[in-house]
C-alpha cells in the first residue's frame, strides 16, 4: 500500500549549493557526530548497571536472545540492524506477524510490554549511535518495507540524515501503540500515522540544529515521567522549544551585547587615558568593565530586545535599543554618583561609553543589512561604470519613477539598460540624488540633456500633473531622437486588470 505525498516536502541541507554552504554543512555534521560519540560512550558507561538489570529481567521472563536486531532503512538508504532489548516471545509467530505492533499484542512478553511503555527497550540503540549508523536525534528509522512505500521526495529528504533514537515525531507519537487499532494495525498506521510522521521528519531535516536537538532530547526525557504521559506537547515547541528560545533569543543576545559593551568600555577607557589620568589598576578596571557590560546586556534582556528578529527588523526598532541604552547609562551614572570616590569614574566617560555601546549594539544587530548595502552599492557603481546598455533618462522623481527604476534594475533585461539620471521640475530636488541617481535638471533642459548624455530611451514617470503640462513635456520628448515609454499608462493598465470593479460597474 503506497503512502500519499505529505504536501510539505523539505528542502534538505544537502541541496544547498556553494562551497561556503558545503563547508558549513560538513562542520555541522562533524560536530553532531562528535557529540553523538561522546554521548553514546557516556550513556553506555553510566547506564551499564541498568543494562545488567534489564538483561537479567529479560532472561528470567522468557527464553531467547537479549537483543532484537531488525533491518531498518538508514543513512542514504543503506540498511542496518537496529539494536533493541527483545520484547517479544522467541517463536515463529513473532516474526510472521506485522512489523508494527499495537498495545497488548499477544506476541509481546509481560516484561516486554513494560519495556515498551517506558521506552527502555530503545536504549541499546546507543550502540548504533557509536557505530555511526544512528544519531541521538533524527528521524526514527523505519522498516525497509515501509520505507519503500514513501514518496520519492520524502524518502530522499529523510534518508539524507542519520536516523535517531528520538525525534519530534517520536515525542508526539510516543503513545502510538495504544492509539493503533489492534484489528488492522498496518492499515491504520499507513493511513493515519505515517503521513504526519513523514511531515514532521521532513520539517526536522529542514530546520534541525544542535540547539533544536537539545529541545527534542529535553522533551524526550520529560515524557519519561508518568505524570507527563498524557500531556500534549505543542508541535512548535519541538522545533522552537524552551532551550532554543533561551539560547538563541535571550542568552546569545545577552552574551553578544555584553561583549559588545565590553569592547565599548575598553575603547572609551583608552581614549580617556590618552587625554587624562585614569589609574584604577588592571584588576579593578576589568571588574568595572565587566559590571558595566553586564548592566547593558541585562537591560536589553529585560526590555525584550532579544525577542526581535533583527534580520527583518524595521529601522524604527533602533529607538527601542536607544531607549534601553539610555536607561542603562542613566542607571550607571546614578550608581557612579553614589560611590565613595564621588564620582568613582568621570561622568563624561560613562556618557561616551553609553554612546559607543549603543552604536556597537546597533551595528551588530543590523550588520547583515549594512554589509549587504555596502556590497550592493559597490556592485551598483561597478555596473554603472562598465555598463554599455542603452542609456535611459527618467522624467519625474516620484512614486512612478521608483517603479521605472525597479523595472530597469531588477528585471532580467537590466544589463541592456543604463540609467543616466532623472529630470524633475521640483526646484528643491535639483542637484540632489534620488533613488541613487542624480537629478540633472528640469524639463526645460530636456532636449539639451538628451543630446549631451546620448539618451536612447526616455521613461515618462509623472502621475499627478496638469494636462497642459503633460502635453508640453511629451511634446519635448517627441522632439528628441530618444524612444518614449509612459509609465503611468502601464500603471493604469495594471490597475484596470487587478482592482475589482465597483458595484455600479458590475450592475
Amino acid at each position: 500500500m503506497a503512502v500519499g505525498k505529505t504536501g510539505n516536502t523539505a528542502r534538505t541541507q544537502s541541496q544547498k549549493s556553494g562551497p561556503r554552504a558545503k563547508i558549513s554543512l560538513w562542520m555541522k555534521n562533524a560536530f553532531k557526530r562528535l557529540v553523538d560519540i561522546i554521548a553514546a560512550l557516556l550513556g553506555l558507561l553510566l547506564l551499564s548497571p541498568l543494562f545488567v538489570f534489564l538483561i537479567l529481567l529479560i532472561k528470567r521472563d522468557t527464553r531467547g536472545p537479549i537483543f532484537f536486531r531488525g533491518k531498518r532503512a538508514g543513512f542514504e538508504g543503506k540498511p542496518f540492524n537496529i539494536f533493541k532489548f527483545r520484547t517479544m516471545h522467541e517463536c515463529p509467530e513473532s516474526y510472521q506477524g506485522p512489523c508494527i505492533t499495537a498495545h497488548e499484542d499477544p506476541r509481546i512478553t509481560p516484561t516486554g510490554q513494560w519495556l515498551r511503555d517506558t521506552k527502555l527497550n530503545e536504549l541499546p540503540q546507543l550502540i548504533n549511535v557509536l557505530k555511526g549508523e544512528m544519531s541521538l536525534v533524527g528521524p526514527r528509522p523505519e522498516d525497509i518495507d515501509i520505507a519503500a512505500t514513501w514518496p520519492e521526495d520524502a524518502r530522499k529528504a529523510i534518508l539524507s540524515v542519520r536516523p535517531g533514537i528520538t525525534s519530534p515525531a517520536a515525542v508526539l507519537y510516543r503513545d502510538e501503540e495504544s492509539r493503533l487499532s489492534s484489528g488492522r494495525v498496518m492499515e491504520d498506521y499507513l493511513r493515519n500515522f505515517l503521513p504526519d510522521k513523514l511531515r514532521l521528519d521532513e520539517l526536522y531535516v529542514t530546520h534541525h540544529s544542535f540547539i533544536s536537538d537539545l529541545d527534542v532530547i529535553l522533551w524526550t526525557l520529560v515524557t519519561f515521567f508518568p505524570a507527563m504521559k498524557r500531556v500534549s506537547v505543542p508541535e512548535k515547541n519541538l522545533f522552537v522549544g524552551f532551550v532554543y528560545r533561551v539560547i538563541r533569543r535571550y542568552f546569545s543576545w545577552f552574551v553578544i551585547d555584553t561583549l559588545t559593551v565590553l569592547a565599548a568600555v575598553g575603547v572609551t577607557g583608552l581614549l580617556w587615558r590618552s587625554t587624562g589620568p585614569l589609574d584604577l589598576g588592571w584588576s579593578v578596571s576589568l571588574g568595572v568593565a565587566l559590571a558595566i557590560a553586564l548592566l547593558f546586556g541585562w537591560m536589553n534582556y529585560l526590555l525584550g530586545l532579544g525577542r526581535i528578529s533583527w534580520k527583518q527588523a524595521k529601522p524604527s526598532y533602533s529607538l527601542d535599543l536607544a531607549f534601553s541604552t539610555a536607561i542603562a547609562t542613566l542607571v550607571l551614572v546614578g550608581i557612579n554618583g553614589f560611590l565613595p570616590a564621588d564620582p568613582f569614574l568621570p561622568q563624561g566617560m560613562l556618557l561616551i561609553t553609553g554612546l559607543l555601546a549603543f552604536l556597537g549594539c546597533l551595528i551588530v544587530r543590523y550588520r547583515d543589512r549594512l554589509i549587504t548595502g555596502i556590497v550592493s552599492r559597490w556592485l551598483w557603481h561597478r555596473r554603472r561604470a562598465s555598463s554599455v546598455g542603452e542609456r535611459v533618462l527618467i522624467i519625474g522623481a516620484g512614486k512612478s519613477s521608483q517603479l521605472a527604476i525597479w523595472l530597469l534594475e531588477k528585471s532580467r533585461y537590466s544589463p541592456a539598460y543604463s540609467i543616466v539620471g532623472i529630470v524633475d521640475d521640483n526646484l528643491f530636488k535639483q542637484e540632489t540624488i534620488v533613488e541613487g541617481y542624480p537629478v540633472l535638471g528640469t524639463t526645460h533642459d530636456l532636449i539639451d540633456i538628451v543630446e549631451d548624455k546620448d539618451i536612447g530611451l526616455i521613461m515618462y514617470a509623472i502621475s499627478n500633473i496638469q494636462a497642459q503640462d503633460k502635453e508640453r513635456i511629451l511634446t519635448l520628448c517627441q522632439q528628441t531622437s530618444a524612444r518614449l515609454v509612459i509609465i503611468p499608462d502601464l500603471l493604469d493598465l495594471i490597475h484596470s486588470h487587478f482592482v475589482p470593479k465597483s458595484k455600479a460597474e458590475v450592475v
